[in-house]
């Protein structure tokens, strides 16, 4: 039988309408891109992607901002103070702008713009560089020598052959509630499932922790090694670091915001720095070097003694009243570093469209929007270039931190 014009037309539209429905079954239940870990570089990255039109699932093992990763807790540093590097520099900035939109639109804020005061010997040139940078960025600060800083400080001890500076537009953030809070602007929900590695299937897609998608990031913080033992295995350090929040005397005001701002004291070869009183919380202070390696799931998370008579015996250099106050919390976390610090967003080798993001922990908290950012745009675009020093490549095996 001889088909009309019409009918051939006819014909080949629903042979068009059948195919797309096929694709779209072949399709169902697929997103463009799966997070896996919902700390502060997956919350965000997935909120990037989300909000670049991309279907997202985040998945996670516990929860978003949990106790046991490195994005939960109380606080966060948010400076913009690299020793002039620009790189971080300017990623700080970027990010400091978006976590201010993110507060805003809360109910509690996250982010606390009390200030960060920086203060070294008069010879530092990480120092200097940084407020050289400051000066020319024309944001906010404040500098002082010795005698201006103890004028202003008096709950503080400073040495005579010291000095410092405020970045007056920065402070601090609220970790646990704010990795949480991205995670809603963002309209998702994270699923609970294990992190594993991926499972290619034949039709190029990937399964992972039963979800299918197109594209996968790869954001778990210090289990990142544990995933990939023989990409990353010796490449990111997993440490243990513990913290310290002390109570101040009853009604004693000067170790809370406004007497007090987020500080870091660059002469100590531990790298001290400590927050004001935030939230109730207590004056909370620790060191930024790197403490044992450690397993994240099977680590002892109670705080030693001996790193609470390390506190208290710096406490009683540079605040002498607070060298006797009551210990009112404490909890264990843990870094997960690159040989030199910096980040590491790469793909997994032999995969064009999975993701390795982290290395982050000891500074990266702040970055979360700007690294969501980068990788946003990886992922949209494959031929965005790889920022070298962000490269597998770049990872060795031998601690030799450089960026603080």
């Amino acid at each position: 039988m001889k088909l009309t014009r019409r009918e051939t037309l006819a014909a080949a539209g629903a042979i068009g309408i059948a195919a797309q429905a096929k694709a779209a079954t072949s399709t169902q239940g697929v997103v463009d891109v799966a997070v896996i870990g919902a700390g502060v570089f997956g919350a965000w990255s997935a909120w990037h992607l989300k909000k670049a039109g991309l279907s997202v699932a985040l998945i996670d093992q516990y929860s978003p901002g949990h106790a046991r990763s490195s994005s939960g807790g109380e606080s966060r540093v948010i400076r913009v103070s690299y020793g002039g590097d620009p790189l971080y520099s300017s990623m700080a900035v970027d990010s400091l702008a978006q976590w201010d939109a993110l507060s805003q639109r809360q109910s509690q804020p996250i982010l606390h713009k009390v200030g960060v005061l920086w203060f070294s010997a008069d010879n530092d040139a990480s120092a200097k560089q940084s407020l050289e940078w400051l000066r020319a960025s024309g944001l906010g600060r404040w500098e002082g020598d010795a005698a201006a800083l103890r004028a202003r400080f008096q709950q503080m001890r400073f040495a005579d052959n010291e000095s410092g500076f405020i970045e007056t537009g920065t402070g601090a953030l609220i970790a646990g509630r704010g990795v949480q809070a991205v995670v809603a602007d963002a309209r998702l929900e994270a699923v609970r499932g294990k992190a594993e590695s991926p499972k290619r299937l034949q039709n190029g897609f990937y399964e992972v922790a039963g979800i299918t998608a197109r594209s996968l990031v790869y954001a778990c913080g210090p289990w990142l090694p544990k995933i990939f033992p023989e990409v990353l295995g010796g490449r990111i350090f997993v440490t243990r670091q513990e913290v310290f929040h002390f109570g101040a005397a009853p009604g004693d005001k000067r170790f809370a915001a406004p007497a007090l701002p987020v500080w870091a004291d660059s002469n100590a070869q531990d790298f001290a720095y400590g927050f004001p009183d935030l939230e109730g919380q207590g004056f909370k202070m620790a060191f930024d070097t790197h403490g044992e390696e450690v397993d994240p799931d099977t680590q002892n998370r109670q705080v030693s003694a001996a790193g609470v008579a390390r506190a208290r015996a710096y406490l009683k250099t540079r605040f002498p009243d607070l060298a006797e106050a009551p210990l009112i919390h404490a909890r264990v976390c843990q870094y997960e570093n690159s040989s030199n610090g910096d980040f590491l967003i790469d793909r997994l080798p032999g995969h064009d469209n999975v993701w390795l993001v982290g290395g982050g922990s000891g500074h990266g908290f702040k970055h979360g929007p700007a690294v969501g950012k980068r990788v946003a745009a990886h992922v949209i675009n494959a031929a965005t270039p790889v920022e070298p020093r962000f490269s597998l490549a770049t990872k060795a095996t031998k601690q030799n931190r450089t960026v603080y």
